[in-house]
């Protein structure tokens, strides 16, 4: 079984490169994330990256980690660094990942999750922004084929429960139920992950002017 590590650093790389591509005048542009701009976007993706780095040193539960700012003109070095900081972080914790994770933004109680679980959210969690920050960018974002099977198995685990519609929530209600999906083997990964964690695989930016 491949370590959760290794995905999530895939991912979290291919986020790097397209957040790359981000210039201060693409702070402003409108994301699939209803009522976020990329400066939004990029300041959640950042203070993510500073959660899960703080829950798997033992340090998750103090609030302060968790807090959002939105990016600013340093947005894209910022989450660079945070990025490096979060996989250095993770790359400490046991092999056995059996280090429990306090992610307080998870509304159970108490909200404390083992590695391989709270690693696997922010898996697919990045998954999922990298693709959010190039639609907005209008560039590709490819799911690499040996990310793909691991992350429709962690996007499907996530419940499609009503706190998809609490304020803040990760992810907003299934476009479509797994069972629901129609041809789902001639459905692209990225396609079915996008549309259970309830992103519109086709979305684009309006129309300028």
């Amino acid at each position: 079984m491949t370590d959760i590590r290794d995905l999530n650093a895939t991912a979290v790389r291919d986020s790097m490169d397209i957040v790359s591509k981000v210039q201060v005048s693409d702070l402003g542009r409108p994301t699939p994330c209803a009522g976020w701009t990329l400066a939004d976007l990029l300041g959640h993706m950042t203070v993510q990256h500073h959660g899960f780095a703080a829950a798997a040193r033992g340090d998750g539960a103090d609030l302060r980690h968790w807090e959002f700012a939105p990016a600013g003109e340093d947005a894209v070095e910022r989450y660079l660094a945070a990025s490096e900081l979060v996989l250095a972080a993770f790359a400490e914790v046991d092999d056995a990942l059996e280090t429990e994770f306090d992610l307080p933004e998870f509304k159970v109680d108490p909200p404390r999750f083992p590695a391989q679980l709270a690693i696997g959210f922010h898996f697919i969690d990045y998954v999922v922004h990298a693709w959010d920050v190039a639609a907005t960018l209008g560039v590709p974002y490819v799911l690499r084929p040996e990310l793909e099977q691991d992350a429709l198995r962690v996007a499907l685990a996530v419940p499609n429960a009503d706190n998809r519609l609490a304020a803040g929530a990760a992810f907003i209600p299934a476009l479509d139920e797994p069972e629901a999906t129609g041809d789902t083997e001639n459905t692209p990964a990225l396609d079915r992950v996008l549309r259970y964690l309830g992103r519109t695989p086709d979305w684009r930016p309006p129309a300028e002017g």
